[in-house]
């Protein structure tokens, strides 16, 4: 169903676009190899990652700090392999791994060839909670920038999503009203729910094949976009 009212069209970035568990994943084959870490990377990364996961929550919702999240979830997913880092180490491999993480672009399937069918329609943005400092490499490098007339991220705003304030500065920035406006992202809660209660239309890129209500309308691959906008 195609929805004709929509003038702008807003993505989230990392898990979305850009394949954040991919790129991640290289990333930390670097680190571990120039740090001379001895430790299996995918026994690695299937710890780390629901880790991640778990702290970026807490993150989102101002439980911890950008500094707690960066530390704690190394700290974690190394102790599952019984190592143990003083904490000025911790950091050097933290600060290694933001510096590392736009050192690959792998995008999702099909999100350059959605891009172009976008482009031209709509009006395109990105929203995301992502580090300030990261989010505009990742875009740059990937050559998506030119793509969006607007990039609002958390750090901009104050507030992360699903806070209702990320989604005002998003669409002031964009001058469109929220009935006129879509969010397509990849968290339910930060992302879908969020931009609901700021008014908008959304879609849920579903690539994880989570459960999700009837009324969550939802995607598995980017092309299926194509059926909605």
């Amino acid at each position: 169903m195609a929805h004709n009212t929509i003038t702008d069209v807003f993505f989230d970035l990392d898990h979305t676009l850009w394949d954040f568990d991919k790129n991640s994943r290289l990333a930390f084959q670097r680190v571990f190899r120039s740090h001379n870490i001895e430790l299996h990377l995918d026994a690695f990364i299937k710890e780390y990652e629901p880790i991640n996961l778990h702290y970026w929550k807490q993150f989102q919702n101002d439980i911890i700090s950008k500094e707690e999240l960066r530390r704690n979830r190394l700290i974690e997913a190394f102790n599952i392999f019984d190592i143990s880092m003083p904490l000025q180490t911790i950091d050097l491999l933290a600060n290694s791994y933001i510096d590392e993480l736009p050192g690959n672009n792998h995008l999702f399937e099909n999100a350059i060839e959605v891009l172009d069918y976008l482009q031209g329609k709509y009006k395109l943005h990105i929203i995301t909670n992502g580090f300030k400092e990261v989010q505009y490499l990742k875009l740059g490098r990937s050559g998506i920038r030119d793509y969006f007339t607007s990039i609002t991220t958390s750090e901009d705003a104050g507030n992360k999503k699903p806070h209702p304030s990320i989604f005002q500065m998003a669409l002031e920035r964009a001058s469109v009203l929220p009935q006129k406006s879509m969010m397509i992202g990849d968290s339910l809660e930060a992302d879908i729910f969020g931009a609901r209660n700021a008014g908008m239309e959304t879609l849920f890129f579903n690539y994880r094949k989570e459960v999700v209500e009837s009324d969550v309308l939802s995607i598995a691959n980017l092309i299926e976009i194509k059926n909605h906008l």
